[in-house]
């Protein structure tokens, strides 16, 4: 079954003539906003002439410092008094780039997510608990909009107060939660320590993931732990917010919307094209929004497209899950370490608790590795060889996979800060 049959199964030489038509249309739109008709200018860039869609690989990138450069609205393509939302990130590393939407772009987004909720098998019939965070992060609203274009009856609890969100999943039934990973891991002890409540007793039946990298063995935890099926959804406030992909019923990689947006992976070194099966950067231009065209955008994230096609049908390109961000990876002694690699170690030992943290130092000119690992409480309680024994099988496991031999500390259950939002997985001593 699908939301939309006629796109979801639209074949690529149809797909391809309605992409070149909307972009085209952006071209012309983003010419008229502040930032890129003085960056087509400078780069003698005559939008009539793209005739083809492989020819929008000849225009620059876009930027997160761009959109930063253009606050508070050089990327602005229609009278403000157009627009009815913005968005924007927390400006924690810089200045805030803010996203503008017009009454069209809202319903399309919401369409859009409600489109990703159906082939992830989610019907009108479902509770959705949102439990991500509302306001300027578009997390929130976004799939909230959706789910209830959906036909789907919405509790907006946010993020924390986690014995509320409990209560309200068992009195009104909710099958569906929108969570962080490591909420839902941490929501999980909250039902099992402090309500004594197996979390398979529960009737969700189905998540949905964002909003933070992890690991498939942390879904797979999330799996077991609740007895659910967890979905990957990928997004950026950049692009609107969520459903810029998302898995299907199979989960065999998730599903481009690709009537909204055209996607490239690139080389992020030299900024060539890749074919099907490479990893490397998404880059992504939105093809069918009013407010803020962006063209070419550098994500940062890290993924391939998987080849061939999905057995539910579909015909739009798969994404695999993000592997990382370029702009996340740690150079500890000379080597590239992406934390989703030392998650995705940790995830797969069954001593392993729920939480972790990776902290990185300098110590005499030298960078170590010290990584903190929660185990299960039972742990504590047997004999301390077991315990040694344990810590050099991580120990190698990890320099195995990272090549830097870490520092492993091990902590009982609740000792790290638990996060109801993002979770700060990595903390660079070498910044301060």
């Amino acid at each position: 079954m699908y939301w939309n049959s006629e796109i979801e199964t639209i074949d690529r030489a149809a797909l391809e003539k309605l992409q070149l038509e909307r972009l085209k249309k952006t071209l012309r739109n983003a010419a008229s906003t502040p930032f890129y008709s003085q960056r087509f200018a400078e780069s003698k860039i005559d939008i009539s002439k793209i005739t083809r869609l492989e020819q929008l690989r000849e225009l620059p990138f876009t930027t997160k410092n761009d959109l930063r450069v253009s606050y508070p609205d050089g990327m602005l393509a229609v009278p403000r008094d157009e627009v009815v939302r913005l968005h924007a990130s927390s400006g924690t590393t810089g200045k805030s780039t803010v996203i503008f939407y017009t009454k069209t772009d809202i319903e399309q987004w919401a369409d859009q997510v409600a489109r990703g909720l159906f082939a992830a098998g989610i019907r009108r019939s479902d509770v959705f608990q949102n439990m991500m965070g509302y306001g300027l992060f578009t997390g929130g609203l976004g799939l909230h909009y959706g789910a209830e274009h959906l036909g789907c009856l919405v509790i907006p609890t946010a993020t924390g107060n986690s014995h509320k969100q409990v209560e309200l999943m068992q009195d009104f039934r909710a099958t569906l939660m929108h969570i962080t990973p490591s909420y839902s891991l941490h929501l999980a002890e909250i039902v099992q320590g402090e309500f004594g409540i197996d979390p398979h007793d529960l009737p969700v039946k189905k998540a949905i993931l964002g909003a933070e990298p992890y690991s498939e063995g942390t879904r797979d935890k999330i799996e077991a732990i609740w007895g659910v099926e967890a979905y990957n959804n990928y997004g950026l406030s950049e692009m609107n917010g969520p459903g810029v992909a998302i898995e299907c019923e199979y989960k065999t990689g998730m599903h481009c919307v690709e009537d909204y947006y055209i996607a490239e992976i690139i080389n992020p070194e030299t900024g060539e094209n890749l074919p099907d099966g490479e990893i490397g950067e998404l880059v992504l231009t939105h093809i069918n929004r009013e407010a803020m065209p962006i063209i070419r955008y550098r994500t940062r994230d890290l993924t391939r497209f998987i080849p061939g096609q999905c057995e539910c049908g579909r015909t739009l390109r798969r994404l695999d899950r993000m592997t990382g961000r370029t702009d996340d990876m740690l150079i500890i002694s000379g080597v590239n370490v992406f934390p989703s690699q030392i998650e995705g170690v940790l995830m797969g030992v069954p001593e392993v608790g729920n939480n972790y943290q990776i902290v990185v130092d300098r110590d005499h000119n030298l960078d170590r590795l010290h990584v903190k690992v929660e185990l299960y409480a039972k742990m504590f309680t047997g004999d301390i060889k077991e315990l040694d024994r344990l810590k050099v099988s991580i120990t190698n496991k990890l320099k195995s996979v990272i090549i830097v031999t870490p520092r492993i500390e091990f902590c009982e259950p609740g000792t790290l800060p638990a996060s109801t939002g993002k979770a700060v997985r990595v903390i660079d001593n070498r910044k301060l």
